[in-house]
């Protein structure tokens, strides 16, 4: 679906882009799960909504997360993982304080991501049926290609 967006002081813009994000908590560990793991996509779909994203598809495994998402292009790839990440992390962090024993050193993310942009090779429909299809509940990261 082709976006349309205007902010203040920003000209109008019009823009189709997506895109397939993938990052984990830190240590990979398993702690995406119960009610940590419905608080998340809460605030994922808090922060999106806030700040103008519009997510397609999201899976949160207990040691992984997929989103493909649109934003705005007044935004670089790495502001909005970094925006998704802090601020859940920080919630996270205040709700489920015991959630810091599986995860030492204060952070809840690893520091990293995977980005891909729908397009020549991989497309849209791709990512999204991958997305769908990823609820492999063994903790298996499955194949995209």
């Amino acid at each position: 679906m082709i976006q349309h967006g205007i902010a203040a002081n920003q000209p109008r813009a019009v823009y189709d882009t997506k895109y397939h994000l993938v990052w984990a908590p830190k240590y990979r560990k398993w702690v995406l799960r119960d009610a940590i793991r419905d608080r998340v996509e809460e605030l994922l779909k808090e922060i999106a909504q806030h700040h103008g994203f519009e997510i397609e598809e999201m899976e949160i495994a207990m040691d992984h997360i997929h989103i493909f998402l649109s934003f705005p292009p007044r935004y670089s790839i790495a502001r909005v993982v970094g925006m998704l990440k802090s601020i859940s992390a920080s919630e996270i962090f205040e709700e489920f304080p015991k959630v810091k024993n599986e995860l030492w050193g204060g952070e809840f993310w690893e520091d990293g991501y995977f980005a891909r942009t729908a397009g020549d090779r991989v497309t849209a429909d791709e990512i999204e049926r991958y997305i769908q299809h990823h609820r492999d509940r063994t903790g298996n990261q499955l194949e995209l290609f």
